[in-house]
Protein backbone atom coordinates (compact mmCIF):
# COMPACT_ATOMS: atom_id res chain seq x y z
CA UNK A 1 0.00 0.00 0.00
CA UNK A 2 1.25 3.48 -0.80
CA UNK A 3 1.39 5.91 2.08
CA UNK A 4 2.77 9.40 2.35
CA UNK A 5 6.08 8.27 3.86
CA UNK A 6 6.55 5.93 0.93
CA UNK A 7 5.99 8.85 -1.44
CA UNK A 8 8.75 10.73 0.36
CA UNK A 9 11.30 7.97 0.76
CA UNK A 10 10.58 5.39 -1.96
CA UNK A 11 13.52 3.79 -3.69
CA UNK A 12 12.75 2.76 -7.25
CA UNK A 13 11.70 -0.86 -7.54
CA UNK A 14 14.09 -3.36 -9.03
CA UNK A 15 13.74 -5.01 -12.44
CA UNK A 16 16.47 -7.36 -13.76
CA UNK A 17 16.46 -6.22 -17.37
CA UNK A 18 18.62 -4.00 -19.55
CA UNK A 19 17.28 -0.66 -20.77
CA UNK A 20 16.46 -0.20 -24.41
CA UNK A 21 17.53 2.80 -26.43
CA UNK A 22 14.04 4.25 -26.63
CA UNK A 23 10.43 3.84 -25.57
CA UNK A 24 7.96 1.77 -27.58
CA UNK A 25 4.54 3.39 -27.89
CA UNK A 26 1.29 1.43 -28.05
CA UNK A 27 -1.82 3.55 -28.65
CA UNK A 28 -5.09 2.40 -27.10
CA UNK A 29 -7.91 4.23 -28.88
CA UNK A 30 -10.97 3.16 -30.79
CA UNK A 31 -10.27 5.99 -33.26
CA UNK A 32 -13.91 7.09 -32.99
CA UNK A 33 -14.02 10.59 -34.42
CA UNK A 34 -10.37 10.44 -35.53
CA UNK A 35 -9.61 12.75 -38.43
CA UNK A 36 -8.56 11.02 -41.68
CA UNK A 37 -5.38 12.55 -43.08
CA UNK A 38 -2.84 11.61 -45.75
CA UNK A 39 0.87 12.40 -45.32
CA UNK A 40 2.47 12.19 -48.77
CA UNK A 41 6.18 11.22 -48.90
CA UNK A 42 8.24 14.40 -49.34
CA UNK A 43 10.15 14.84 -52.56
CA UNK A 44 13.89 15.28 -52.14
CA UNK A 45 13.97 12.97 -49.11
CA UNK A 46 16.02 10.32 -50.87
CA UNK A 47 19.46 9.76 -49.36
CA UNK A 48 18.69 11.67 -46.16
CA UNK A 49 18.81 9.95 -42.73
CA UNK A 50 15.24 10.89 -41.77
CA UNK A 51 11.95 10.15 -43.51
CA UNK A 52 10.20 13.40 -42.62
CA UNK A 53 6.71 12.35 -43.71
CA UNK A 54 6.95 9.11 -41.69
CA UNK A 55 7.75 11.05 -38.51
CA UNK A 56 4.82 13.40 -39.05
CA UNK A 57 2.59 10.39 -39.67
CA UNK A 58 3.81 8.65 -36.51
CA UNK A 59 3.28 11.79 -34.43
CA UNK A 60 -0.29 12.27 -35.59
CA UNK A 61 -1.14 8.58 -35.23
CA UNK A 62 0.32 8.52 -31.73
CA UNK A 63 -1.97 11.36 -30.67
CA UNK A 64 -4.95 9.05 -31.23
CA UNK A 65 -6.84 11.92 -32.89
CA UNK A 66 -5.88 11.10 -36.46
CA UNK A 67 -5.98 8.10 -38.75
CA UNK A 68 -3.50 8.19 -41.62
CA UNK A 69 -3.69 6.74 -45.11
CA UNK A 70 -1.17 3.99 -45.98
CA UNK A 71 1.19 5.04 -48.75
CA UNK A 72 0.15 2.09 -50.86
CA UNK A 73 -3.40 3.45 -51.02
CA UNK A 74 -2.31 6.84 -52.41
CA UNK A 75 -3.29 7.36 -56.05
CA UNK A 76 -0.82 10.22 -56.47
CA UNK A 77 2.14 11.63 -54.55
CA UNK A 78 2.41 15.34 -55.34
CA UNK A 79 4.83 17.74 -53.66
CA UNK A 80 3.01 20.98 -54.51
CA UNK A 81 -0.66 22.04 -54.28
CA UNK A 82 -0.71 22.85 -57.99
CA UNK A 83 -0.23 19.13 -58.72
CA UNK A 84 -3.02 17.89 -56.44
CA UNK A 85 -6.16 16.31 -57.88
CA UNK A 86 -8.55 16.54 -54.92
CA UNK A 87 -10.85 13.92 -56.47
CA UNK A 88 -8.20 11.28 -55.80
CA UNK A 89 -8.18 12.10 -52.09
CA UNK A 90 -11.93 12.41 -51.74
CA UNK A 91 -12.20 8.96 -53.29
CA UNK A 92 -10.30 7.51 -50.31
CA UNK A 93 -12.28 9.60 -47.80
CA UNK A 94 -9.50 11.92 -46.69
CA UNK A 95 -10.32 15.17 -44.91
CA UNK A 96 -6.81 16.62 -44.98
CA UNK A 97 -3.64 16.26 -47.02
CA UNK A 98 -0.01 17.05 -46.16
CA UNK A 99 2.69 17.28 -48.80
CA UNK A 100 6.10 18.86 -49.07
CA UNK A 101 9.60 18.94 -50.47
CA UNK A 102 13.15 18.95 -49.11
CA UNK A 103 15.91 20.89 -50.84
CA UNK A 104 19.63 20.70 -50.23
CA UNK A 105 21.15 24.17 -49.88
CA UNK A 106 23.78 24.74 -52.60
CA UNK A 107 27.30 24.89 -51.25
CA UNK A 108 26.42 23.44 -47.85
CA UNK A 109 25.15 20.26 -46.24
CA UNK A 110 22.01 21.95 -44.91
CA UNK A 111 18.49 21.03 -45.95
CA UNK A 112 15.53 23.39 -46.27
CA UNK A 113 11.95 22.20 -46.30
CA UNK A 114 8.54 23.42 -47.38
CA UNK A 115 5.24 21.81 -46.54
CA UNK A 116 1.55 22.35 -47.20
CA UNK A 117 -1.61 21.36 -45.35
CA UNK A 118 -4.68 21.15 -47.55
CA UNK A 119 -8.39 20.82 -46.82
CA UNK A 120 -9.49 18.06 -49.18
CA UNK A 121 -13.23 18.57 -48.82
CA UNK A 122 -13.07 22.28 -49.63
CA UNK A 123 -10.09 22.07 -51.96
CA UNK A 124 -8.32 24.80 -49.98
CA UNK A 125 -4.83 25.41 -48.68
CA UNK A 126 -4.65 25.77 -44.88
CA UNK A 127 -0.90 26.06 -44.31
CA UNK A 128 2.07 26.85 -46.52
CA UNK A 129 5.27 26.98 -44.49
CA UNK A 130 8.99 27.25 -45.22
CA UNK A 131 11.09 25.77 -42.43
CA UNK A 132 14.63 27.08 -41.71
CA UNK A 133 17.48 25.10 -43.25
CA UNK A 134 19.08 22.60 -40.87
CA UNK A 135 21.75 19.95 -40.86
CA UNK A 136 20.43 16.54 -42.01
CA UNK A 137 20.64 15.10 -38.48
CA UNK A 138 18.20 17.80 -37.29
CA UNK A 139 15.40 16.84 -39.67
CA UNK A 140 13.63 14.80 -37.01
CA UNK A 141 13.07 17.99 -35.00
CA UNK A 142 11.86 19.82 -38.08
CA UNK A 143 9.37 17.01 -38.71
CA UNK A 144 8.08 17.34 -35.13
CA UNK A 145 7.67 21.10 -35.65
CA UNK A 146 5.64 20.44 -38.78
CA UNK A 147 3.49 17.93 -36.94
CA UNK A 148 2.90 20.49 -34.19
CA UNK A 149 1.73 23.09 -36.72
CA UNK A 150 -0.57 20.59 -38.43
CA UNK A 151 -1.98 19.34 -35.14
CA UNK A 152 -2.77 22.83 -33.87
CA UNK A 153 -4.33 23.98 -37.14
CA UNK A 154 -6.69 20.99 -37.24
CA UNK A 155 -7.51 20.61 -33.54
CA UNK A 156 -7.01 24.06 -32.06
CA UNK A 157 -4.66 22.51 -29.44
CA UNK A 158 -0.90 23.23 -29.49
CA UNK A 159 1.10 20.16 -30.42
CA UNK A 160 3.68 18.67 -28.06
CA UNK A 161 5.62 16.50 -30.51
CA UNK A 162 8.72 18.72 -30.24
CA UNK A 163 8.86 18.66 -26.44
CA UNK A 164 10.93 16.50 -24.08
CA UNK A 165 10.29 14.05 -21.29
CA UNK A 166 12.51 13.14 -18.36
CA UNK A 167 12.23 9.87 -16.45
CA UNK A 168 14.18 7.61 -14.12
CA UNK A 169 15.21 4.04 -14.94
CA UNK A 170 16.65 1.34 -12.72
CA UNK A 171 18.43 -1.78 -13.94
CA UNK A 172 20.49 -4.58 -12.47
CA UNK A 173 20.24 -6.46 -9.20
CA UNK A 174 21.93 -6.21 -5.83
CA UNK A 175 25.26 -4.37 -5.88
CA UNK A 176 25.03 -3.93 -9.67
CA UNK A 177 21.78 -1.97 -9.46
CA UNK A 178 22.02 1.34 -11.30
CA UNK A 179 19.71 4.33 -11.53
CA UNK A 180 19.69 6.74 -14.45
CA UNK A 181 17.95 10.05 -15.09
CA UNK A 182 17.12 10.16 -18.78
CA UNK A 183 15.97 12.97 -21.08
CA UNK A 184 14.35 11.98 -24.38
CA UNK A 185 12.22 13.41 -27.15
CA UNK A 186 8.49 13.16 -26.50
CA UNK A 187 8.31 10.19 -28.88
CA UNK A 188 11.03 8.35 -26.92
CA UNK A 189 13.81 8.92 -29.45
CA UNK A 190 17.26 10.32 -28.67
CA UNK A 191 17.38 9.24 -25.01
CA UNK A 192 20.29 10.75 -23.12
CA UNK A 193 21.37 9.82 -19.61
CA UNK A 194 22.18 13.00 -17.70
CA UNK A 195 22.77 11.44 -14.29
CA UNK A 196 23.69 7.92 -13.18
CA UNK A 197 24.09 6.53 -9.69
CA UNK A 198 24.20 3.37 -7.59
CA UNK A 199 21.85 5.22 -5.24
CA UNK A 200 18.31 6.38 -5.87
CA UNK A 201 17.46 9.21 -8.27
CA UNK A 202 13.95 10.65 -8.17
CA UNK A 203 11.54 13.56 -8.66
CA UNK A 204 12.88 15.25 -11.82
CA UNK A 205 11.34 18.69 -12.39
CA UNK A 206 11.83 20.91 -15.47
CA UNK A 207 12.61 24.59 -15.16
CA UNK A 208 10.13 26.85 -17.00
CA UNK A 209 12.71 27.66 -19.71
CA UNK A 210 13.43 23.94 -20.26
CA UNK A 211 17.14 24.52 -19.67
CA UNK A 212 17.48 22.83 -16.28
CA UNK A 213 16.26 19.83 -14.33
CA UNK A 214 15.99 19.76 -10.57
CA UNK A 215 15.97 16.31 -9.00
CA UNK A 216 16.64 14.36 -5.82
CA UNK A 217 19.79 12.29 -5.60
CA UNK A 218 21.59 10.40 -2.84
CA UNK A 219 25.24 10.38 -1.85
CA UNK A 220 26.33 7.82 0.76
CA UNK A 221 22.74 7.42 1.79
CA UNK A 222 22.07 11.13 2.29
CA UNK A 223 19.56 12.86 0.03
CA UNK A 224 20.12 16.19 -1.67
CA UNK A 225 18.48 18.37 -4.28
CA UNK A 226 20.46 18.94 -7.45
CA UNK A 227 20.10 21.23 -10.48
CA UNK A 228 21.40 19.98 -13.82
CA UNK A 229 22.07 22.38 -16.73
CA UNK A 230 20.90 20.47 -19.81
CA UNK A 231 23.15 22.24 -22.35
CA UNK A 232 26.40 22.22 -20.38
CA UNK A 233 25.95 19.17 -18.18
CA UNK A 234 26.89 21.24 -15.11
CA UNK A 235 25.42 19.84 -11.88
CA UNK A 236 25.06 21.71 -8.60
CA UNK A 237 23.83 20.35 -5.29
CA UNK A 238 21.82 23.19 -3.81
CA UNK A 239 20.78 21.70 -0.49
CA UNK A 240 21.41 18.55 1.57
CA UNK A 241 20.09 18.86 5.10
CA UNK A 242 19.76 16.00 7.57
CA UNK A 243 16.67 13.93 6.96
CA UNK A 244 14.44 14.44 3.94
CA UNK A 245 15.36 16.66 1.01
CA UNK A 246 12.64 16.06 -1.53
CA UNK A 247 10.04 16.99 -4.12
CA UNK A 248 11.56 20.01 -5.93
CA UNK A 249 9.13 22.07 -8.03
CA UNK A 250 9.96 25.29 -9.91
CA UNK A 251 8.20 28.62 -9.60
CA UNK A 252 6.71 29.90 -12.88
CA UNK A 253 9.49 32.50 -13.23
CA UNK A 254 12.23 29.95 -12.54
CA UNK A 255 13.70 31.88 -9.61
CA UNK A 256 12.61 29.60 -6.78
CA UNK A 257 11.92 26.00 -5.88
CA UNK A 258 9.35 24.48 -3.58
CA UNK A 259 11.06 21.69 -1.62
CA UNK A 260 10.29 19.35 1.28
CA UNK A 261 12.68 19.39 4.24
CA UNK A 262 12.51 17.64 7.60
CA UNK A 263 15.65 18.85 9.39
CA UNK A 264 13.74 21.15 11.77
CA UNK A 265 10.76 19.00 12.79
CA UNK A 266 8.35 17.04 10.61
CA UNK A 267 8.53 17.25 6.81
CA UNK A 268 7.34 20.70 5.74
CA UNK A 269 7.22 22.81 2.59
CA UNK A 270 9.96 25.39 2.09
CA UNK A 271 10.49 28.06 -0.57
CA UNK A 272 14.09 28.10 -1.78
CA UNK A 273 15.53 31.12 -3.63
CA UNK A 274 18.00 29.88 -6.23
CA UNK A 275 19.98 33.13 -6.50
CA UNK A 276 20.42 33.80 -2.79
CA UNK A 277 20.19 30.21 -1.45
CA UNK A 278 17.79 31.55 1.17
CA UNK A 279 14.87 29.38 2.22
CA UNK A 280 11.59 30.22 3.89
CA UNK A 281 9.32 27.75 5.64
CA UNK A 282 5.76 27.81 4.27
CA UNK A 283 4.11 25.12 6.40
CA UNK A 284 4.56 24.34 10.09
CA UNK A 285 2.41 21.40 11.08
CA UNK A 286 2.72 18.18 13.05
CA UNK A 287 1.62 16.25 9.96
CA UNK A 288 3.73 15.41 6.91
CA UNK A 289 3.57 18.11 4.20
CA UNK A 290 5.20 17.31 0.84
CA UNK A 291 4.86 17.25 -2.97
CA UNK A 292 4.20 20.97 -3.37
CA UNK A 293 3.52 22.57 -6.75
CA UNK A 294 2.96 26.16 -7.90
CA UNK A 295 -0.10 27.43 -9.73
CA UNK A 296 0.70 28.83 -13.21
CA UNK A 297 0.37 32.41 -11.94
CA UNK A 298 2.68 31.71 -9.00
CA UNK A 299 0.14 32.93 -6.46
CA UNK A 300 -0.92 29.57 -5.00
CA UNK A 301 0.63 26.28 -3.93
CA UNK A 302 -0.93 22.83 -3.69
CA UNK A 303 0.65 20.08 -1.61
CA UNK A 304 0.02 16.68 -0.03
CA UNK A 305 -0.56 16.48 3.71
CA UNK A 306 -1.75 13.83 6.15
CA UNK A 307 -2.76 16.45 8.73
CA UNK A 308 -6.35 15.15 8.51
CA UNK A 309 -5.33 11.53 9.13
CA UNK A 310 -4.92 10.43 5.50
CA UNK A 311 -2.96 12.06 2.67
CA UNK A 312 -5.09 14.69 0.90
CA UNK A 313 -4.44 17.71 -1.31
CA UNK A 314 -4.36 21.18 0.25
CA UNK A 315 -4.04 24.66 -1.24
CA UNK A 316 -2.45 27.75 0.26
CA UNK A 317 -1.06 31.12 -0.76
CA UNK A 318 2.50 31.06 -2.09
CA UNK A 319 3.25 33.58 0.64
CA UNK A 320 2.18 31.09 3.32
CA UNK A 321 -0.81 31.14 5.65
CA UNK A 322 -3.79 28.89 6.19
CA UNK A 323 -4.28 25.82 4.00
CA UNK A 324 -7.58 24.78 2.44
CA UNK A 325 -8.36 21.11 1.81
CA UNK A 326 -9.31 20.45 -1.82
CA UNK A 327 -9.91 16.69 -2.08
CA UNK A 328 -12.65 14.63 -0.44
CA UNK A 329 -13.23 11.80 -2.93
CA UNK A 330 -11.52 8.49 -2.16
CA UNK A 331 -9.43 7.38 0.79
CA UNK A 332 -6.24 9.21 -0.24
CA UNK A 333 -5.18 11.84 -2.78
CA UNK A 334 -1.50 12.48 -3.53
CA UNK A 335 1.04 14.19 -5.77
CA UNK A 336 -1.04 17.00 -7.31
CA UNK A 337 0.05 19.54 -9.91
CA UNK A 338 -1.78 22.26 -11.80
CA UNK A 339 -2.82 22.13 -15.43
CA UNK A 340 -1.15 24.83 -17.57
CA UNK A 341 -4.36 26.90 -17.53
CA UNK A 342 -4.68 26.58 -13.75
CA UNK A 343 -8.24 25.23 -13.93
CA UNK A 344 -7.59 21.66 -12.80
CA UNK A 345 -5.21 19.39 -10.95
CA UNK A 346 -3.86 16.00 -11.90
CA UNK A 347 -3.24 13.74 -8.90
CA UNK A 348 -3.09 10.17 -7.64
CA UNK A 349 -6.40 8.99 -6.16
CA UNK A 350 -6.76 5.92 -3.92
CA UNK A 351 -10.23 4.40 -4.07
CA UNK A 352 -11.32 0.77 -3.64
CA UNK A 353 -7.71 -0.27 -3.12
CA UNK A 354 -6.48 1.12 -6.46
CA UNK A 355 -4.13 4.04 -7.05
CA UNK A 356 -5.17 5.76 -10.27
CA UNK A 357 -4.54 9.03 -12.05
CA UNK A 358 -7.41 11.49 -11.68
CA UNK A 359 -8.37 15.00 -12.76
CA UNK A 360 -9.84 17.46 -10.25
CA UNK A 361 -11.83 20.40 -11.61
CA UNK A 362 -11.07 23.27 -9.27
CA UNK A 363 -14.21 25.27 -10.02
CA UNK A 364 -16.69 22.47 -9.38
CA UNK A 365 -14.67 20.17 -7.13
CA UNK A 366 -15.56 17.23 -9.35
CA UNK A 367 -12.97 14.49 -9.70
CA UNK A 368 -12.71 12.13 -12.67
CA UNK A 369 -10.54 9.01 -12.81
CA UNK A 370 -8.49 8.73 -15.99
CA UNK A 371 -6.22 5.69 -15.66
CA UNK A 372 -7.06 2.01 -15.22
CA UNK A 373 -4.10 0.62 -13.28
CA UNK A 374 -3.94 -0.50 -9.70
CA UNK A 375 -0.70 1.29 -8.80
CA UNK A 376 -0.35 4.41 -10.95
CA UNK A 377 1.79 7.33 -9.80
CA UNK A 378 3.77 10.48 -10.67
CA UNK A 379 1.37 12.27 -13.07
CA UNK A 380 2.71 15.18 -15.14
CA UNK A 381 0.82 17.40 -17.57
CA UNK A 382 1.99 17.92 -21.12
CA UNK A 383 2.54 21.65 -21.72
CA UNK A 384 -0.64 21.89 -23.80
CA UNK A 385 -2.70 20.55 -20.90
CA UNK A 386 -4.35 17.90 -23.07
CA UNK A 387 -2.30 14.84 -22.04
CA UNK A 388 -0.92 13.45 -18.77
CA UNK A 389 2.10 11.16 -18.50
CA UNK A 390 2.49 8.86 -15.48
CA UNK A 391 4.11 5.64 -14.26
CA UNK A 392 2.12 2.42 -13.96
CA UNK A 393 2.99 -0.94 -12.42
CA UNK A 394 3.38 -3.84 -14.83
CA UNK A 395 2.69 -7.51 -14.30
CA UNK A 396 5.62 -9.20 -12.61
CA UNK A 397 6.78 -6.02 -10.87
CA UNK A 398 8.50 -2.87 -12.02
CA UNK A 399 6.88 0.01 -13.86
CA UNK A 400 6.56 1.59 -17.27
CA UNK A 401 5.28 4.91 -18.51
CA UNK A 402 1.82 5.62 -19.88
CA UNK A 403 -0.15 8.61 -21.10
CA UNK A 404 -3.83 9.47 -21.11
CA UNK A 405 -5.67 12.40 -22.63
CA UNK A 406 -7.56 14.55 -20.15
CA UNK A 407 -10.86 13.46 -21.70
CA UNK A 408 -9.81 9.83 -21.05
CA UNK A 409 -10.35 8.83 -24.68
CA UNK A 410 -6.79 8.03 -25.78
CA UNK A 411 -4.33 5.95 -23.73
CA UNK A 412 -0.79 4.91 -24.57
CA UNK A 413 1.76 2.59 -23.01
CA UNK A 414 5.43 3.47 -23.37
CA UNK A 415 7.11 0.11 -22.96
CA UNK A 416 10.76 -0.41 -22.15
CA UNK A 417 12.52 -3.32 -20.44
CA UNK A 418 13.63 -2.41 -16.96
CA UNK A 419 11.93 -0.20 -14.44
CA UNK A 420 10.86 3.24 -15.72
CA UNK A 421 9.33 5.78 -13.35
CA UNK A 422 9.05 9.40 -12.24
CA UNK A 423 8.14 10.97 -15.61
CA UNK A 424 8.17 14.73 -16.08
CA UNK A 425 6.99 16.44 -19.27
CA UNK A 426 8.96 19.49 -20.32
CA UNK A 427 7.49 22.92 -21.00
CA UNK A 428 7.46 24.29 -24.54
CA UNK A 429 10.81 25.59 -25.73
CA UNK A 430 11.26 29.33 -25.26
Amino acid sequence: MINIKRILLIALLLAPAAARADLEFTVQSNKTGALPIAIVPYSGNEGLPTDVASIIEADLNRSGLFTTLPRGDMMEKPDDPSRVDFRNWRAVNMDSLVLGKLTRTPGSDRVSSRFFLLDVLRGQQLIAYDMPAVAPDQLRYVAHQMADLIFERLTGIPGVFNTKIAYVTSTGIGPSRNYALVVADADGYNPRTIASSRETLMSPSWSPDRRKLAYVGYERGRSGIYIHEIATGQVKRIISEKGINGSPAWSPDGSKLLITLSFETNPDIYLYDIQTSQRRRLTDHYGIDTEASFSPDGQSVVFTSDRGGQPQIYKMSAAGGEAQRLTFSGRQNLDASFSPDGKSLTLVNLDEGRYRIALLDLASGNMRTLSEGGLDESPSFAPNGAVIIYATQVRGGGAELATVTTDGRVRQRLRQPGDVREPSWSPFAK
